[in-house]
């Protein structure tokens, strides 16, 4: 009976300890960050000196000159991202080739961080959003696979029409095997590379939603009146 209630006990607490569990990772995770943010950019480093230089004009105190000094740096990114809009991010781009990445060590690290970013940034991967999620069937009536159709064109090989499909195994960036399967193996997942995605990054945790409907060929009616 006393280890009943004491099992009851425990198993109540854990249940309370799990409900909270996701908010203290979450809070710690934030004082993680912001503790990373203060040693990399705080008042006492090397950037926290430029930015507390760039408010020395519009403050005297120097807590108060790296708060003005930060918000003059953010509000200078929006001219910045609209010069980029307007054309200007070729030059931009031969300039920082000419110097950052000519650098022995820093265009290392640099090249790293421009890659980093460019995964971040979706209007660089507009080519992967542009394919079409599929499913295959191998076999016909085999295992289904979710994957990418770069073009609707099939191409002939043999005298029988092929798609080609990219088989993810890294979606961000999309990576993988380049199949060419027959076109009647090929059918429309309805959902878009979002979706497929999410699929790919919690390893099926996440379920294809609608995609049972989405693999079922669509009922053609006979003469008769009846599915076929």
């Amino acid at each position: 009976m006393i280890r009943q209630s004491f099992r009851s006990l425990v198993t109540t607490w854990l249940t309370g300890l799990l409900a909270l569990l996701p908010l203290v990772l979450t809070l710690a995770l934030l004082a993680w960050i912001v503790n990373l943010l203060n040693k990399l950019v705080g008042p006492a480093t090397v950037i926290g000196q430029l930015l507390a230089a760039l408010g020395q004009p519009f403050a005297s105190s120097p807590y108060l000159a790296y708060f003005v000094g930060t918000l003059v740096l953010l509000g200078s990114l929006y001219p910045l991202g609209l010069a980029v809009q307007l054309g200007l991010r070729r030059p931009l781009a031969w300039l920082l080739d000419m110097t950052l990445r000519r650098a022995p060590l820093i265009g290392n690290f640099y090249n790293i961080a421009d890659r980093f970013v460019g995964l971040l940034d979706k209007s660089k991967n507009a080519d992967i959003t542009a394919m079409s999620p599929v499913w295959c069937f191998f076999g016909g009536e085999g295992a289904a696979v979710l994957a990418l159709q770069p073009s609707s064109e099939p191409i002939e090989l043999d005298g029988r029409p092929y798609f080609a499909v990219l088989v993810p195994t890294a979606p961000i960036p999309v990576g993988g095997g380049l199949i060419y399967v027959p076109v009647e193996w090929v059918r429309p997942a309805d959902m878009g590379v979002d979706g497929l995605t999410s699929i790919y990054l919690s390893m099926g945790l996440t379920p294809p939603h609608q995609a049972g409907k989405a693999a079922k060929e669509p009922a053609v009616l006979t003469d008769d009146g009846k599915a076929s």
